[in-house]
C-alpha cells in the first residue's frame, strides 16, 4: 500500500502530468529502445510508428494516477494488460526496464517541475502498479501452463498444413513439435508467435481460427503489403516448417450462454469468430454471421460458413461487400448498417454482440451497437489503441 504522502502526491501532480503525457510516452519509447534494445520485439513497431502504442500506455498512466484510491475501477483495462503481457512473455524484469526508463522520460519531459520528492511518488505508484501486475501475470502464467497441454515459455509447432482461404488470407495448421497435447483454449483467444526474420527477433499476436479440441491449432494471416511477418509467412514457410509460440491467452472470448450470439466481422476480423461459430454451430444456439468484406475474393471462409448454414438452421449468414465483381452475389452492397443489424436481433436486444475488423469497421460497429441499445456488459471486442480512439 502506498502512504498517504505519496498517494497526495500523485493526485497533486496527475493534472500536470496527464496534458503532457503523450509527449513523456513518445519520449519514453527511445529511450528505453536505445537503453535496453533487448527488449525491441517485444513491441509491434507498426504500432509504434502509428502511434497507437504510446497514446494507450499515455492513456494507462493517466487512469492509474486519476484513480490511485480506488484502483477497483481499473479491473477491465489490468485483466487486458496482463493477456497481452502473458501473450508476449513478460517477464518481473521487464518493471525494472520500463519504470527506470518512465521516470526518466518524465523528468526530461517536466523539467524541474519534477522534483525529487516527485519522481520518488511516481516511481513508488509505478512500483505499485508493477506488482499488481507482476502478481496477476504469474497466477496467468501458471494457470496456462497447468492446462491439458499447457506449457510456459515458448513452445515449437510444425506447420502441419498451409491452406489458402482467399486471395489475401492464408491459414497455418499447426502441430506440438514434441508430440504432445494440444493445448485446451477459449473460442476467441490468441497466440503470439516469434520469428527471426534475417536476424530479427519480432512477435506477432493471431487469433486462433478453429474450435478447440482439435488436433492442431490453426492461424489465419493476412497478408499485409509491407508487412514483415505476414509476408514471410506466406512466402517463406510451408509445410514442415517449425514456428514458436507462446500458450494461448485473451479476454476477447466467447460467452456460453443461450443469448443469441451475433458475431460482426470486417476483413481478417472473421478468424475469431470463425472459431467461435465452429464451437456454436451444433448446439442450437441462434447464431447471426454477418461479415464485410471487398468483395468474393478477398473473403475467407466464404464456404465453410455456407456450407455451416446449410447443416445448422440456427445458423444465418449475412455477407457484404463494397465493392462487389458481376459474380460475388452477397446478400447486401456497400457496407454493415444499422438498420441491417437491428433486422437480425430481437426487440429486447438481448444478445451476445462481438465484433472486430479494421478500426474505421470497429469504429461504426461499436456506434451502432450503442444506438440499438444492446447492453453495454454484452458488447465485446478487441482492440489494440486506446479505446477513445474507437469511440471518436
Amino acid at each position: 500500500m502506498l502512504d498517504q504522502n505519496t498517494i497526495d502526491i500523485i493526485k497533486a501532480t496527475a493534472p500536470v502530468v496527464a496534458p503532457k503525457a503523450d509527449e513523456i510516452t513518445s519520449c519514453f519509447y527511445p529511450l528505453m529502445f536505445e537503453r535496453y534494445p533487448e527488449v525491441i520485439p517485444y513491441f509491434n513497431q507498426t504500432h509504434q510508428s502509428k502511434g497507437s502504442q504510446p497514446k494507450a500506455l499515455a492513456n494507462a498512466v493517466v487512469a492509474y494516477a486519476l484513480h490511485i484510491e480506488n484502483l477497483g475501477a481499473l479491473d477491465g483495462a489490468v485483466k487486458q494488460i496482463i493477456q497481452k503481457h502473458c501473450s508476449l512473455g513478460i517477464q518481473p524484469d521487464h518493471y525494472n526496464i520500463v519504470g527506470e526508463c518512465l521516470l526518466a522520460a518524465i523528468k526530461a519531459v517536466l523539467g524541474d517541475v519534477a522534483s525529487d520528492d516527485i519522481i520518488e511518488a511516481w516511481g513508488k505508484a509505478y512500483g505499485q502498479l508493477a506488482g499488481i501486475l507482476i502478481d496477476a501475470e504469474e497466477g496467468l502464467y501458471a494457470a496456462g501452463a497447468s492446462k491439458e497441454g499447457g506449457w510456459r515459455g515458448l513452445r515449437e509447432f510444425i506447420i502441419k498444413d498451409k491452406v489458402r482461404e482467399s486471395d489475401i488470407i492464408t491459414s497455418f495448421y499447426l502441430t506440438p513439435k514434441d508430440g504432445g497435447a494440444v493445448p485446451a483454449f477459449e473460442p476467441g483467444q490468441f497466440i503470439a508467435a516469434l520469428f527471426n526474420i534475417d536476424g530479427q527477433h519480432v512477435r506477432r499476436n493471431y487469433s486462433l481460427s478453429d474450435a478447440p479440441g482439435k488436433n492442431y491449432l490453426r492461424i489465419s494471416v493476412k497478408r499485409e503489403e509491407h508487412g514483415l511477418v505476414s509476408n514471410h509467412l506466406h512466402n517463406n514457410l510451408n509445410q514442415g516448417d517449425s514456428i514458436a509460440l507462446m500458450p494461448p491467452f485473451g479476454e476477447f472470448t466467447l460467452r456460453k450462454n443461450d443469448k443469441p450470439l451475433v458475431l460482426v466481422t470486417g476483413g481478417v476480423g472473421i478468424t475469431p469468430a470463425i472459431s467461435m461459430l465452429n464451437t456454436e454451430a451444433a448446439t442450437g444456439r441462434e447464431i447471426h454471421f454477418i461479415h464485410a468484406a471487398l468483395n468474393r475474393n478477398t473473403h475467407a471462409f466464404r464456404e465453410h460458413v455456407q456450407n455451416t448454414a446449410a447443416e445448422h438452421t440456427n445458423v444465418k449468414p449475412i455477407f457484404v461487400y463494397n465493392e462487389p465483381t458481376a459474380t460475388c452475389a452477397p446478400h447486401a452492397k456497400g457496407f454493415i448498417t444499422k438498420e441491417m443489424l437491428e433486422a437480425q436481433i430481437p426487440s429486447d436486444r438481448d444478445v451476445e454482440f462481438y465484433f472486430l475488423g479494421p478500426k474505421p469497421f470497429m469504429q461504426s460497429a461499436l456506434k451502432i451497437a450503442k444506438e440499438l441499445n444492446i447492453p453495454e456488459g454484452q458488447i465485446h471486442y478487441e482492440f489494440f489503441g486506446p479505446a477513445e480512439d474507437l469511440a471518436a
